[in-house]
Parts: structure tokens; C-alpha cells; sequence
């Protein structure tokens, strides 16, 4: 009884071990993201990415090939790749996201980066500790999510502005649901994986990246809710 005891402790300890690397990642990430925005934001050299044509779409494209591949070659990339993917990830999004600092008042950014910070600290915490399996949520989660893609690829061409406030706090409720959705798969991640060291370094960093998008995307959509702009 003990000894299982001891092996259940020991577990444990790995798997917090592996939950705080995940997170450690994540932030990794947004430091690199915000730091980069700031400082292209205050030197000026934002100006010259957008003086680059079309960048606001080679931008996102780029992030969105680098999360593709990632997905889809995940088993097979080496550990020094994913951590390399990883980083260009979060620069090229520090350089999309420069351009909300031309945007938005920097006093509010702050507070909406607070509010973002325990939002999603709590439904971390929820998605970790809760008993509940939230892998129901997946298909309401994803397909609010493909809503959401589409009304603004729609918003391209037809002014939807009188629906905008709507989109953004069901964005806020799909992303709160997406961290603890993704902040649980960080555990099944581990039980599926915990005998793989390679492949856990893997797969936490790929657990990074979508607790990662869930942060960026939460603020994103606080800030058009209650960003004041300049």
C-alpha cells in the first residue's frame, strides 16, 4: 500500500513537473510576442513591416503554416525543431501584433491584459482540477470556432460592424472554453506519453502553442470589447 502510495506521489510530481514546462513555454511565448510587439511598436519599425505589401496577410498565413506543420509532423520532427518552430511562431505573431499598439491606448491594453491574465488563469485552473471530461466540448468549441473564421471573412467584404460586439464576446466565451478544454489535454497528453520522454518534450511544447493561441486570442477579443482607442 505504501509503495503504490509512493509510485502515486512520484507520478504525480511528473505530471506537475510536466503541467508547469507546458505553461513555462507558454509564457516563454508571449514574452517573445509582447516584447517584440512593444519594442517594433516603439522604435518605429513597425512602419516598415506594413511599408512591406501585403504583410498584414503573408503574416498570418506564415502562422498558420507553422501551426499546420507542427500538428501535422509532430510525431515526427525532432525535439530542436518543435522548439524552433515554437519561437518563429511567437516573433512572427510579436510583429502582427505590433500594430494593435498603433491601435489601442497602451494604459488599456494593460487592464484588458490583466482581466485576460485571471480569465484564464481560472479556467486553467478549472480545466486542470476539474473531474468533469470536457472533450464534450470539442465539437461546440470548434464549430463556434469556424463561425467565428467565416463572419470575419465575410467582414472583409460586407461591413458587419453592427454585429461586431456580438462576435467578440461569443470569441471571449469560445476561448475561455478552449483553456480549460486545452489545459486538460495537457494532462491526457502526459498519460498518454509519460513512458516517451522525447515524445512529452514534444508534445508539451505543441501544448504550449494551443494554450498559447487560447491567451492571444482571449486578449485579442477583450481588447475590441473594452480597448479604448487612440
Amino acid at each position: 500500500m505504501e509503495r503504490n502510495e509512493n509510485n502515486y506521489l512520484e507520478q504525480r510530481v511528473t505530471l506537475a513537473t510536466h503541467t508547469i514546462k507546458t505553461f513555462g513555454w507558454m509564457f516563454f511565448g508571449l514574452m517573445v510576442t509582447f516584447v517584440l510587439a512593444y519594442t517594433s511598436y516603439s522604435t518605429g519599425f513597425i512602419f516598415n513591416i506594413l511599408s512591406i505589401p501585403s504583410i498584414l496577410y503573408i503574416l498570418p498565413l506564415a502562422e498558420i503554416l507553422l501551426v499546420i506543420v507542427l500538428s501535422a509532423r509532430i510525431y515526427k520532427l525532432p525535439v530542436a525543431a518543435t522548439h524552433a518552430l515554437f519561437f518563429v511562431y511567437a516573433v512572427l505573431n510579436g510583429l502582427t501584433f505590433s500594430v494593435y499598439f498603433l491601435i489601442y491606448n497602451l494604459a488599456s491594453m494593460i487592464y484588458v491584459f490583466a482581466i485576460t491574465s485571471g480569465m484564464f488563469g481560472a479556467m486553467a485552473l478549472y480545466g486542470f482540477f476539474t473531474k468533469s471530461d470536457l472533450s464534450k466540448w470539442k465539437t461546440v468549441l470548434f464549430f463556434g470556432l469556424i463561425a467565428l473564421v467565416v463572419f470575419w471573412v465575410v467582414a472583409m467584404f460586407i461591413n458587419l460592424s453592427a454585429f461586431e460586439t456580438i462576435a467578440c464576446s461569443i470569441g471571449v466565451l469560445i476561448f475561455v472554453g478552449f483553456t480549460a478544454y486545452d489545459t486538460q489535454k495537457i494532462k491526457l497528453c502526459y498519460e498518454a506519453y509519460y513512458n516517451d520522454p522525447e515524445m512529452l518534450e514534444k508534445v508539451s511544447i505543441y501544448s504550449a502553442l494551443q494554450i498559447y493561441l487560447d491567451f492571444i486570442n482571449l486578449f485579442i477579443y477583450l481588447l475590441r470589447l473594452f480597448g479604448r482607442r487612440k
